[in-house]
């Protein structure tokens, strides 16, 4: 079956949480009226990604989930009729501030949170949010067991198999990837891909930032680790303008694909090694 798949790549500007939420609010439209299924945004559009001002910035936009700016895409997802995976927002709560990816379903529901573990502490990330304790798995009416990543939460080969283990085929990745580990985006994913037959479909911010550059390239990366499609990428220093990546795709058939050539790289053996250690003296 055909999924078409849309992804809004953009810059959010730091202090301006209404300004992004009308720009994001209008990419869910546009791509719904591009005949999307599945719409993605990137991390953390509400506060955008400037290191030196983070912890500020996204203090500035939390709301709960429940708040006014959830209500607002819980609307635009509904008039969308596609699920959306809007990107991460600033999740206020008691205990402080999360990074977290909302999946609203095409009747505006709010069907799965989650709370990005792995903070990247190089940027201050870890000043700014309180990390999440768990991967999230969710069931989709026809893409299955789908798996939700945050930027650095996917840079890691065990939650790639530990969602596969889950049953994720389908991995969502919203990001705010920086130029400067260029090089990691473009290793990391595919083999993440290959080595777990899983799809890896990722959202990302691009453009220059007062504190570095956002890379873009959001992009479908295929079971056989393959990319099959990618949106445009940034240099160091560049502006960037927004743009959406519209994809059809029919998920299952590489995934039946890769279970025919690969399987051996999830057998049970490969899931469960035996690790001997040998001491020399």
């Amino acid at each position: 079956m055909q999924t078409t798949l849309g992804i809004a790549q953009f810059l959010a500007a730091p202090a301006e949480p209404a300004a992004n939420l009308d720009r994001a609010v209008d990419h869910i439209a546009s791509l719904a009226a591009r005949g999307c299924d599945l719409i993605m945004l990137p991390e953390l559009w509400p506060c955008g990604f400037s290191w030196d001002t983070l912890a500020d910035d996204a203090r500035a936009a939390a709301e709960p989930l429940d708040g006014p700016r959830g209500v607002a895409l819980a609307a635009a997802a509904e008039a969308s009729g596609a699920w959306v995976l809007a990107g991460t927002v600033p999740e206020r709560v008691d205990a402080g501030v999360f990074n977290t990816a909302v999946l609203y379903a095409p009747d505006g529901r709010l069907r799965a949170v989650h709370r990005k573990v792995r903070l990247y502490t190089p940027a201050g990330e870890d000043r700014a949010f309180s990390p999440g304790h768990a991967l999230t798995v969710v069931r989709h009416p026809v893409l299955g067991q789908v798996g939700i990543a945050t930027c650095f939460d996917g840079d890691f080969p065990e939650v790639a198999r530990t969602m596969r283990r889950a049953g994720a085929r389908v991995v969502l990745h919203p990001a705010a990837y920086e130029v400067a580990a260029e090089r990691w985006w473009d290793v990391l994913y595919p083999a993440n891909a290959l080595a777990n037959g899983q799809w890896w479909i990722s959202a990302n911010q691009c453009g220059v930032t007062p504190s570095g550059t956002l890379l873009g390239a959001s992009r479908v990366i295929s079971p056989l680790g393959v990319v099959v499609a990618e949106a445009g990428r940034v240099a160091d220093g560049a502006d960037a303008p927004a743009e959406e990546l519209v994809v059809d795709l029919d998920f299952a058939s590489e995934l039946t694909q890769w279970d025919e050539t690969c399987a051996a790289l999830v057998s049970e053996a490969t899931l469960s090694p035996i690790i001997r250690v040998i001491h020399v003296a």
